[in-house]
């Protein structure tokens, strides 16, 4: 069968590629560039990759006819607020228009539960988006899951992040809304089974876990689990917009994101009943044997994807083309060499670099850069990383993002996500027996030339601590 994958490099996608392939399916694979295809996937005899942005019609012409089932799991939940309805209708327009050209039969979407009386902004989107793609020429089979659990989940770690850093939580009253949480397999399960059975046609069902729970209970639970005794109060005083930055300040989330499930967390999220779980014969497992799962996978560092890694569809659909090669021109840099005793190891630490690891020298400074890039709205040191030693173009170390990561070339090549009065690149490179490493940063204005001068007695002393100890045996 010749299946379309949209969303592939995202949290769902990544999971469900090596299901569909294990079943000796035809994958075509649609991403925004083509330098964020996963290295596990180059060249693959059952999978073809293709460069399209459903925000930008024209590229949709690269879509072949002979489809015969399309995934359709894109969503642009981190972009700004004002913006992702707007986008995600967009995108859904473009997507069934290009569908529509195809012998495609059938459309499986991942959406949200929805309840019919209170819409969050992002449910309400989520549900313009059906009405899209159910107009269209095609079959559409619909699956509205509740909250997904798994390794690497935005909600699985922000659950994670309040529960090991707070012994008591003072919290919105929206702590003890209702939902039905799911495991992030068992949404895979679903997606995969559904394919060519005619009886899903042009129907939608809820998907859930067994039980429900309170936003309270599944972080007591967490807790459980973890072996950690947590206290937990709740207040009716907290507004969304206090709530939000609770969130984004204790958890590693965006502050836009924290936003949109705040939104969607003073809504009740309960599975309407049907006959799904029947039909597909699969019997969805508790929410603590969902996290005990997601544990097992973390301790056996086999993340598979994670929210961190994902770009929302309001990125510039050509971030990596445009930021690959640092400017020679208008720009201050730190370059520094010296010689390696051992390249094999030495590519190995800097493989590792970042999360848990570290940076290898002023630790405490690369933390309080964290915390101070925290407090003007950026994302901090907190998102860490999503394996320890494997990278691959679009990863996130920290607060920076992989641009270029090739071992053969032995050469790592990332660009800065904190706040800054211009844009900063961090390459590491390794020609004959030197490492080379180059920080550069193009600044913006006046503002940016004085950022410069003043982290430059800094960069003096971190970037020769970092260069010894990465080649230190």
């Amino acid at each position: 069968m010749n299946i379309l994958i949209t969303g592939t490099t995202g949290y769902i996608g990544l999971r469900l590629i090596p299901v569909l392939l294990q079943n000796k399916h035809n994958l075509i694979c649609c991403v925004r560039d083509l330098n964020r295809i996963p290295e596990e996937y180059k060249n693959h005899q059952q999978i073809s990759f293709i460069e399209v942005d459903f925000l930008k019609s024209k590229t949709l012409d690269e879509i072949p006819q002979s489809i015969d089932v399309a995934y359709y799991l894109i969503h642009s939940m981190s972009a700004d607020a004002r913006s992702f309805e707007s986008l995600e209708s967009t995108c859904a327009d473009n997507f069934r228009n290009a569908i529509n050209n195809t012998h495609c039969q059938q459309v499986i979407y991942l959406s949200g539960i929805v309840n019919d009386h209170v819409l969050s902004k992002h449910l309400s989107s989520r549900k313009k988006v059906e009405d899209i793609l159910a107009s269209g020429e095609f079959s559409l089979t619909t699956f509205r899951a509740g909250i997904i659990v798994g390794s690497g989940s935005a909600s699985f770690e922000i659950i994670r992040d309040l529960v090991e850093k707070l012994p008591v939580m003072v919290t919105p009253k929206w702590l003890n809304t209702k939902t039905q949480p799911i495991a992030v397999s068992d949404v895979i399960q679903f997606l995969h089974r559904a394919l060519k059975i005619e009886k899903l046609y042009n129907q939608s069902f809820d998907i859930y876990g067994p039980e429900i729970l309170t936003y309270k209970e599944m972080l007591l639970q967490f807790g459980e689990i973890r072996g950690l005794k947590r206290w937990i109060i709740t207040i009716p005083i907290m507004t969304p917009k206090l709530s939000s930055y609770w969130l984004y300040f204790v958890t590693a989330t965006t502050y836009s994101l924290a936003a949109s499930l705040v939104d969607s967390m003073n809504v009740e999220i309960i599975g309407n009943p049907s006959k799904i779980n029947d039909v597909l014969n699969i019997k969805p497992i508790k929410y603590n044997e969902a996290v005990k799962n997601a544990f097992k996978k973390i301790e056996q560092n086999a993340i598979v994807s994670s929210w961190k890694d994902a770009i929302n569809a309001a990125q510039d659909a050509d971030f990596f083309g445009k930021h690959i090669n640092p400017p020679k021109h208008g720009c201050f840099k730190d370059l520094r060499f010296s010689q390696v005793i051992d390249a094999e190891k030495t590519l190995e630490k800097i493989w590792a670099i970042g999360g848990e690891t570290g940076w290898y020298y002023g630790n405490f400074l690369w933390k309080l850069r964290g915390y101070i890039d925290l407090l003007f709205g950026g994302v901090g040191l907190r998102r860490g990383r999503t394996h320890q030693y494997k990278l691959q173009t679009g990863d996130v170390i920290d607060f920076w993002r992989v641009l270029y990561a090739n071992k053969k070339e032995k050469k790592l090549l990332l660009y800065a996500e904190m706040k800054l009065p211009g844009e900063a690149w961090l390459e590491f490179k390794i020609l004959g027996d030197k490492l080379y490493q180059r920080a550069i940063f193009r600044p913006k204005g006046l503002y940016g030339r004085l950022y410069w001068y003043a982290v430059w007695p800094f960069h003096g002393f971190i970037f020769k601590g970092m260069l010894q100890n990465i080649i230190k045996i």
